[in-house]
């Protein structure tokens, strides 16, 4: 079938985007789904820090490339052989397929599945091979899920179904954002009652983890960031204390959890000196792949300190979307406040300087 979609065409293009346009809005075929596969009709799609870094050339990918990972639609064809989700349901898409199989699939979410990592940097569906073509010529897809289109097939494993009343913004940010947020707190830092909580780098990320936080019931938040109106944001949707990076070094603020979301190396060494004795920095930012801190070990040992990365939060999808509804739906997890503007397709490029300069935390590409 026809298409229309956002297709990366060169990596690491001059800034601003707007002007050197690397993406490239154009139809392309969609092969029908083969087994185990969807035909999904996106609704919203979100633009996350990890299309940005494709795009300006931190994590190389093969080009050209339909980008988008984040995303929510509507099941409009299920592939030979039949699945268990229905033509009507409303999915949310998840940026790491799960085999099931594989030694990654059996750390209950701490290391990513292999065969799925593997797809993605091959720009491959899980079940081998592209479904996208322009010209002849086969688009690669980006992390399994290639949303940044009317339309997208995807294999069954990476998406998880929910219901009709989620909606498809909120559907959509479930799916990186508060999975990645969200999972560093639920899944890796387990905080106790006691805990103060830091999250420094108030992205979708950042403040996806500060919106959980608050939803566990933390009693003294704490937002970093340089942007002041994304900490009066933050004070708003719950934090009792927002701070700069150089204020938490003058008056020494720590936390037993602090959560570093921005994926820069000033951020990751703010939060490891702002982790208390006996505390742990979770880290969730994918910074340059030739970036290096510096840190003491000494202190890691002397204060029992701890630092634990955590890919996608270290997340189950299947298991904690669903969780993630729950909260949503009772109220104590506002995702909707996530989102910082509806856009439209057209507006990728411009979209990507707006995330780059730090104004954005979810713009979302709505389709109609």
């Amino acid at each position: 079938m026809r298409i229309r979609g956002a297709v990366l065409e060169r990596i690491a293009a001059p800034a601003p985007f707007a002007d050197s346009a690397p993406i490239t809005v154009c139809e392309l075929e969609l092969d029908a789904p083969g087994p185990g596969e969807l035909l999904v009709r996106i609704e919203a799609a979100g633009l996350c820090h990890s299309d940005l870094s494709v795009v300006d050339g931190n994590r190389v990918r093969p080009v050209p490339m339909l980008l988008g990972h984040e995303a929510a639609g509507i099941v409009e064809a299920v592939g030979p052989g039949g699945s268990d989700l229905a033509v009507g349901q409303r999915v949310v898409m998840t940026f790491l397929p799960r085999c099931g199989a594989c030694a990654g699939c059996h750390s209950d979410g701490k290391t990513p599945c292999g065969p799925g990592s593997v797809a993605n940097n091959a720009g491959e569906l899980l079940g081998g091979g592209r479904r996208l073509h322009r010209d002849a010529a086969e688009v690669h897809h980006h992390l399994g899920v290639s949303a940044f289109a009317t339309h997208a097939v995807v294999d069954r494993r990476s998406v998880v179904p929910v219901e009709a009343d989620v909606p498809p913004e909120v559907a959509a940010v479930l799916g990186c954002a508060v999975l990645t947020g969200g999972g560093a707190l639920l899944n890796s830092a387990r905080p106790g009652p006691e805990d103060r909580i830091m999250v420094v780098g108030l992205g979708g990320v950042g403040m996806a983890a500060l919106l959980v936080a608050v939803a566990l019931g933390g009693k003294e938040i704490i937002a970093v960031d340089t942007v002041p109106e994304k900490l009066a944001l933050a004070k708003e949707l719950g934090a009792t204390a927002a701070h700069t990076p150089a204020a938490v070094a003058e008056l020494g603020v720590q936390a037993e959890v602090v959560v570093e979301a921005a994926g820069n190396v000033r951020a990751f060494e703010t939060a490891v000196a702002a982790t208390a004795p006996g505390g742990t920095t979770v880290t969730v930012g994918l910074p340059a792949p030739d970036a290096r801190a510096t840190i003491s070990p000494l202190a890691l040992v002397a204060q029992g300190r701890s630092i634990v990365g955590s890919y996608l939060g270290s997340a189950v999808p299947a298991r904690d979307i669903p969780e993630y509804v729950r909260m949503w739906r009772a109220g104590t997890l506002p995702v909707e406040r996530l989102v910082s503007a509806h856009i439209g397709l057209d507006e990728v490029n411009r979209a990507m300087d707006e995330l780059a300069a730090g104004h954005a935390l979810r713009q979302v590409i709505v389709f109609d």
